[in-house]
């Protein structure tokens, strides 16, 4: 059998390989052309060692306290020359892609089409020469047709299509908006570079809690893309938190994919005071302790600098914070920032 193994670099680069049953990842990583670090291949030497960050796997032999000592074992780690997955897994390598001759990808496309869901966003479709590999949550940088710059994207497809979609916030004389509102046309032609970032989805063990503040709502739909397909039995809870009622884009497919999963609540809640809707103001003042689960949740978060202070802090308040929380700051008119 094969799985899908995704291996995350210390420059913030991730690749995604096909690795089989019986086969070690660092020859699954070598038949891809990526060149981990590894002198002895015996699992004596410990130049392979990386952090585990999901998926079922195991080691066969390693001399320890030379290559890897137990106590590094228990917390994680793992001699990728030694190890083989029997699901997908993720593992972060203690090295850059530089260092290991490898590079993010960069697969062509052109554009389908760019819609205008409402005032403050678009969705652009691209159709690309191949399909690429990345994690529900990750990001690409897209070239803008024309002008030489390129922005990043969190995806809000699905892994593995041919066909690539992007939530993009339209603001008042940046580049990719002007190009998307002005004279985007089927047909141009789109570069992606990627997959980037370390906001993704991990493997579902306990309830998710899941906090989108605005276009972050992007990530959070590919992840529900592949949560539908693989199907789970663990609650999740997404907050999808905008300005107007206007900004609410992509709701109609949320709830489709949640009433596919089955174990989906979807919560909108609007800030303009002018707009009427059940639930005013900001996530902060809906979410509860109760929503917390005694902390036995996965939180997942993004949104804009204040909504990830507002709700670190707010975690702190209530007393009871997650078991795991991963977070993506964004600023819209900039690259993308700072994840965890």
């Amino acid at each position: 059998m094969t799985y899908q193994v995704v291996l995350n670099f210390e420059d913030g680069v991730s690749r995604v390989i096909s690795c089989d049953d019986d086969e070690k990842v660092t020859d699954a990583a070598f038949r891809h052309k990526i060149n981990l670090p590894m002198d002895c291949r015996d699992g004596v030497c410990g130049t392979c060692k990386c952090k585990v960050g999901g998926g079922d796997y195991e080691m066969e032999f390693y001399l320890e306290d030379e290559a890897m000592t137990e106590e590094e074992e228990e917390q994680g780690f793992a001699l990728l020359c030694q190890t083989t997955v029997s699901s997908d897994a993720v593992f972060n390598v203690l090295a850059s892609s530089e260092a290991c001759k490898t590079a993010a990808q960069k697969i062509g496309g052109e554009v389908i089409a760019a819609d205008a869901l409402s005032d403050t966003s678009f969705n652009l479709r691209v159709k690309l020469d191949q399909p690429m590999g990345f994690l529900p949550g990750q990001y690409v940088n897209v070239s803008i047709p024309g002008t030489g710059e390129t922005r990043s994207y969190s995806f809000s497809s699905k892994p593995g299509s041919y066909e690539a979609t992007f939530l993009i916030r339209n603001l008042e004389g940046g580049v990719m908006s002007s190009y998307l509102a002005e004279r985007a046309a089927a047909g141009d032609k789109v570069n992606l570079t990627g997959p980037m970032g370390i906001f993704y989805l991990r493997q579902i063990t306990r309830p998710q809690l899941w906090l989108a503040g605005g276009t972050g709502l992007a990530p959070f739909l590919s992840m529900l893309e592949k949560v539908a397909d693989e199907g789970t039995d663990q609650p999740i809870t997404l907050y999808y938190a905008v300005t107007r009622a206007a900004d609410l884009v992509e709701l109609e497919r949320v709830e489709q994919l949640a009433e596919k999963i089955g174990t989906v609540t979807v919560v909108t809640i609007l800030a303009a005071e002018q707009d009427e809707h059940e639930l005013k103001g900001y996530v902060t003042d809906h979410l509860t302790e109760q929503e917390m689960n005694g902390g036995d949740i996965d939180a997942y978060l993004c949104g804009p600098p204040p909504m990830v202070d507002a709700v670190s802090a707010h975690f702190k308040a209530l007393g009871v914070e997650p078991a795991q929380f991963y977070y993506e700051k964004f600023n819209p008119s900039e690259p993308k920032a700072e994840a965890a």
